[in-house]
């Protein structure tokens, strides 16, 4: 299991923050998902999360459902960041 840190800007933090589809889409892939939000740009949010299965996070991130879902959480899939716990 490997320790996650990711980092992105959103539209709308409060969406984002109360979004059920995090919690759907990574379901059995992520576990013990923690939301952050930047004190000094309130557009940038990140979270932390334990990641169960490495190869199906890295196919949801490239999917079109994980597309749909940062588009339907506000996400700049462009500035998503991933950081593993060494």
């Amino acid at each position: 299991m490997l320790k996650a840190l990711v980092f992105h800007t959103v539209d709308d933090v409060d969406h984002w923050l109360n979004s059920p589809k995090r919690e759907e889409i990574f379901k059995g892939v992520l576990e013990d998902i923690e939301t952050f939000v930047c004190v000094e740009d309130p557009n940038k949010v990140g979270l932390t999360a334990n990641i169960l299965d490495m190869e199906k996070f890295n196919e949801l991130m490239a999917s079109e459902e994980g597309a749909a879902a940062m588009k339907h959480d506000g996400v700049h899939a462009d500035t998503v960041q991933l950081f593993l716990k060494s």
